[in-house]
């Protein structure tokens, strides 16, 4: 994880704004903070010390069951908060962040902004939206299970996933993301081979096409 430090985080900050999010001045202790493929934001179990707010990439939200198992639980992309439950609960079990792609995500440290975070009606109408809108997509997420087969499923879940064209997620983690067996992932991926929209290479899968991806996916988002 890279902190931007000096005239690199002056040049960020220049370029691009939350200002908007806001009803009081952040710009004095905000941090920037950037993150590799692989790299956690958040781990499991710790709470952090800031309120992110993603402005580019994407991450993976994992959590640990009681008999060990690790489950995908949902994605975040930019625009995306990180950190609010916690902001907003004093008890709150925080789940593992796991950056998919570089990410880039601006970070109000808690000791520094809680108060005027929670007393601003600005930004409280923002979250509101935020969770809203999350809420909504969670439950459509459940009710696309049973209402669209695994190839317009599956679509959607590589084009969140992939990193720069590459799509390399464990078939164990999709299985359970997804709620389809593992024969049948391999059945639809092998047709998406077959029919040229990916190309495997040894555990990975290239994009070739992802107009014929979006296709598939974009039926997911009339739903």
């Amino acid at each position: 994880m890279e902190v931007y430090k000096d005239e690199k985080k002056r040049i960020y900050l220049e370029n691009n704004s939350i200002a908007y999010l806001f009803g009081f001045q952040v710009d004095e202790f905000i941090e920037v903070h950037e993150y590799q493929r692989g790299e956690w934001i958040i781990q499991e179990g710790m709470r952090p010390d800031f309120l992110f707010y993603v402005m580019e990439g994407a991450a993976k939200i994992y959590i640990t069951h009681q008999n060990g198992k690790v489950s995908l639980i949902n994605f975040i992309s930019a625009n995306d908060y990180i950190g609010e439950m916690e902001l907003l609960n004093d008890v709150y079990y925080t789940k593992g962040i796991q950056a998919s792609t570089k990410t880039i995500c601006f970070a109000l440290p808690f000791y520094r902004y809680r108060t005027q975070l929670m007393e601003d009606a600005k930004f409280l109408r923002e979250l509101t939206k935020f969770l809203s809108v999350k809420a909504t997509l969670r439950a459509a997420k459940y009710s696309q299970s049973l209402a669209f087969p695994l190839e317009n499923r599956l679509a959607d879940f590589i084009l969140q996933t992939a990193d720069e064209g590459i799509y390399k997620e464990k078939h164990i983690t999709v299985c359970d993301y997804l709620g389809v067996s593992y024969r049948h992932l391999l059945h639809v991926l092998k047709q998406f081979c077959d029919k040229n929209y990916l190309q495997k290479e040894g555990r990975n899968y290239q994009i070739i096409h992802y107009d014929s991806l979006y296709k598939l996916a974009e039926v997911l988002k009339h739903n």
